[in-house]
This record gives C-alpha cells, structure tokens and sequence, in this order.
C-alpha cells in the first residue's frame, strides 16, 4: 500500500473521499487537490478516514483548504470515522469540531 492513498466516489449528490495512509507533507499536495476536485463535484463532500493512520499539520491543512473551498461554493465538507492517533488529532486541535457532520435531527 502507498504512503498515503485517497480515492473518490459520488452518490446521492454527495462526494465521498476516503483517505488511507498517512497525511504529511508529502501528501498535502495531492489531498489539497482532491479535496478542491471533490468540492466541484458535490454540494457535500465526506472525507472518510477510517483507514487513515497518521496525519500532521500538512494534513489539517488541506482539510481546512477544502473546508474554506466548500464554504466559499455554498457546499459543505465533513470527516467522519475517525479513529486513533487521527481522531486524537482532529480532537486536539479542533478540526474534528469544525468538520463534524451536522448532528442528526429528531425522528419524524
């Protein structure tokens, strides 16, 4: 498996993109990319990190360049399934706050 791995995939007027490896410098290129593509792609953009081990500020960074991109557009960018070191992270510096899906309302 690479170092660091992010594939795309749509549906229900949603872009979804896992992340796999680990987020560094080495990587903050290709995830800026991929986040702003996906951004152009759906209103809601999903980064799932459930197989992501490892990231550091070049990471978050591009996290946040996608979420300013999708607030710019009107679109909306979260994370989810987070785990480990990753949600620690996320926790700590309070990008998980920020990225968190939008709670789930009451059932009708």
């Amino acid at each position: 498996m690479a170092l660091f791995e992010a594939k795309t995939s749509t549906l229900e007027g949603r872009a979804v993109v896992a992340l796999a490896g680990e987020c560094d410098l080495t990587a903050r290129d290709e995830l800026t990319t991929v986040l702003l593509a996906a951004v152009e792609l759906a209103p809601v953009v999903v980064v799932d990190l459930a197989g992501l081990r490892f990231i550091d500020s070049s990471g978050l960074h591009g996290l946040i360049t996608g979420h300013h991109a999708a607030r710019r557009q009107g679109h909306r960018l979260h994370v989810v399934n987070a785990g480990g070191t990753v949600a620690h992270v996320l926790e700590m510096t309070g990008v998980g706050d920020l990225l968190a899906p939008p709670a789930a309302g009451p059932a009708s």
